[in-house]
């Protein structure tokens, strides 16, 4: 039976929220993992060319791909520290970061923002486009950079606050709006690089449709450290970058005023408005602040310098922004655990590279189990709620047990007396 802290009177911080938040994730987690290892093993029985050892491998990768080093000469795999697997995993987590804080800031002020996509898609137009621009001109690199990703957020940032004006003055639900400005957005973009062909590859080995890379002209994050940490990967400063603003926003929505109204508005539109809070204003802020999330997650991605667009993208739209969603759920929304959440999603992905290149197994396998897992985030909300359920029905047991106190029985009578004389007092009034 769970005990409070004698000191504060609340549960151990293993029966916490937070902790059971915690809890449901991995438990999703492990699940999803499962899934995958049994589908790795039903897939390598179908098929001749997968021996019982391969189908060993294949479980091994889908764990611990991450940390894979290749085959050695007799032909077995190796596992130990990757520095080019560990870099490009922490690199592809940076989209994933941003989305999935984008998601989670708005679940968190009771709005769903299923318009990553499409925010993600403006955060790549401004951030591509002004910072080829400006490194055409000769600007100095720092000022382009700094230039090229404020422009892209602001561009995501704007993208945004458009479905939290239609939810603030029309109360018009924010999903649908999201979901019409993601395509308004890809034909948008599809259209501006479309019209303006300084922006595209010429003729680079039968390339069609790409944009040139920042790389070209220079405009790119800073490695801070990461080339000496996972020399030979795609690591950037970009990384620390994400993880900060990951900081910043647990802050502000957790030490602030502002951060405050945002969650009261979340809580209960209508209560915050009765309290002096103004709901349409941060209806619309919040979205804002979403779409600048997501936008910053394009901004970082491209200004690596050694990613190409492909600017076509009325075909399809960006997966990093619909990611975002299972990234922000496995961690409950808080936007430090949407860290964690991230590099896990990215692990899976370096996993199924390593499946393609290394078994005969296709990349697919894991794009299944990220699938699953997605699907089983939903559950996780569904988990921490059983869980918390069951630690508050223990709690209330904890809390009918008769209290044993040491004070004489005068002091005892204390409350009573001071209870009378109010009410005296009262009706002297």
């Amino acid at each position: 039976m769970p005990r409070k802290d004698p000191v504060t009177g609340k549960l151990k911080w293993y029966k916490s929220e937070g902790a059971v938040a915690v809890y449901s994730a991995l438990i999703s987690i492990l699940i999803g993992m499962a899934v995958g290892a049994v589908i790795v093993i039903i897939v390598g029985l179908s098929k001749s060319n997968i021996s019982s050892s391969g189908i060993v491998e294949g479980i091994k990768l889908v764990f611990l791909g991450v940390f894979s080093t290749g085959r050695d000469s007799a032909g077995q795999l190796v596992f130990g520290f990757n520095g080019v697997n560990m870099g490009n995993m922490l690199f592809r987590a940076v989209p994933l970061i941003m989305t999935g804080l984008s998601v989670a800031i708005a679940f968190k002020t009771g709005l769903f923002n299923i318009g990553a996509a499409g925010q993600y898609l403006m955060g790549t137009m401004g951030t591509l486009s002004v910072g080829l621009w400006l490194g055409w001109t000769g600007c100095p690199k720092a000022i382009a950079w700094l230039c090229a990703f404020l422009v892209g957020v602001l561009l995501g940032a704007l993208w945004g606050a458009i479905p939290g004006i239609f939810k603030a003055f029309l109360n018009i639900n924010e999903v649908i709006t999201c979901i019409m400005t993601n395509w308004i957005a890809a034909n948008l973009v599809t259209w501006w690089f479309d019209a303006h062909e300084m922006f595209k590859i010429s003729a680079e080995g039968g390339k069609v449709g790409y944009i040139i890379p920042l790389k070209n002209v220079g405009v790119v994050t800073p490695k801070l450290l990461m080339d000496k940490l996972f020399a030979g990967s795609q690591a950037n400063g970009g990384f620390w970058i994400a993880v900060l603003i990951a900081i910043a926003m647990w802050i502000m929505m957790t030490k602030t005023t502002f951060g405050y109204e945002l969650r009261a508005c979340g809580a209960n539109r209508h209560a915050a408005k009765y309290a002096g809070i103004n709901d349409k204003k941060n209806i619309i802020l919040s979205m804002a602040i979403a779409g600048a999330l997501a936008a910053a997650g394009a901004s970082l991605y491209f200004l690596s310098g050694n990613t190409e667009f492909y600017w076509s993208t009325y075909q399809k739209l960006p997966a990093e922004g619909f990611n975002g969603i299972p990234v922000a759920l496995l961690a409950a929304n808080h936007p430090i655990g949407v860290i964690f959440s991230g590099i896990f999603m990215s692990m899976l992905n370096i996993s199924g590279i390593q499946l393609k290149y290394l078994t005969a197994y296709n990349e697919y396998i894991a794009d299944i189990i990220i699938a699953v897992i997605v699907y089983l985030s939903a559950f996780s909300m569904l988990i921490k709620m059983m869980l918390s359920k069951r630690i508050k029905h223990d709690h209330g047991n904890v809390n009918a047990e008769p209290a044993v106190s040491a004070a004489p029985a005068d002091d005892a009578e204390a409350p009573a007396e001071i209870v009378k004389k109010e009410t005296k007092k009262g009706g002297q009034k």
